[in-house]
């Protein structure tokens, strides 16, 4: 059975990286080789469900200001139209888009498969993220997804527990702000000891405010955690805050008997 995971992407430049955070994904693809990949960007976000359909996703460069070397990478994984339709068929009787032609694999997805699948050999669909929807809803409409998990299908999100991008310090040693460490320290513990409810329903507090000032970012976190099965421990592959507002934090579910 395929694990489910979620990957803190951070700067779309770990594209090109060999730091400690692509190190810990490519450790983690050479532990964890599934039929396909449903991955959950917090880059695509939707009125409604949408899954990518197409044979051929094309990469997307869905940024701006960066080094030109970075608009060159391409990740040329093939889609699962079969896949896309399963996905449709799990989460009836909500409608959801079969895309064929509109997205492809955005850099939240892509900047980090490359480290995960350098050889863009795994099949690779992407599922939207309604905004209309709370952190319960997609929390629920994530465990439809679970029989996937037994068809060999790596159920991943591609986000950040901590993400705002205004209170950024470009300074790479800047230390971590109190309320980004005092937040991921929140989410961290939620994991270990399998309180999903804490990390679905969120305390209104000042740093739950200021890492999660829009919850695109965070939502991720919830599809892979809505796979955890009773007996699966939470395992935490990388942590870590960057430019004192993105924390790095990364954990799979399904990976430790």
């Amino acid at each position: 059975m395929a694990p489910s995971v979620f990957l803190a992407h951070g700067s779309p430049m770990n594209a090109l990286a060999d730091n400690r955070y692509t190190r810990a994904w490519r450790a983690f693809g050479e532990r964890m080789r599934p039929r396909a990949v449903l991955a959950v960007s917090a880059h695509w976000v939707t009125r409604g469900t949408a899954v990518t359909a197409m044979a051929h996703p094309r990469t997307i460069h869905d940024f701006g200001g960066f080094p030109r070397e970075l608009f060159e990478v391409e990740y040329p994984a093939p889609g699962d139209p079969q896949l896309a339709q399963r996905v449709r068929e799990l989460l009836s009787p909500i409608q959801v888009m079969l895309d064929q032609d509109q997205w492809g694999l955005d850099h939240g997805t892509w900047s980090v498969l490359r480290h995960v699948y350098p050889h863009a050999d795994v099949p690779v669909v992407q599922l939207s993220l309604d905004a209309t929807m709370s952190n319960r809803e997609h929390y629920e409409l994530a465990k439809r997804l679970r029989p996937l998990r037994e068809e060999g299908v790596l159920i991943a999100g591609f986000g950040n527990v901590v993400h705002n991008l205004r209170r950024l310090d470009w300074n790479e040693a800047a230390a971590p702000a109190p309320w980004a460490e005092h937040f991921n320290r929140h989410v961290d513990d939620a994991l270990r000891s399998r309180d999903h409810d804490a990390l679905i329903d969120l305390v209104d507090d000042e740093a739950t405010r200021l890492s999660v000032p829009t919850p695109e970012h965070y939502w991720p976190l919830l599809y892979a955690l809505a796979q955890q099965g009773d007996d699966e421990p939470a395992e935490i592959l990388i942590d870590g805050i960057e430019h004192a507002s993105i924390g790095m934090l990364s954990a799979a579910f399904g990976t430790v008997d």
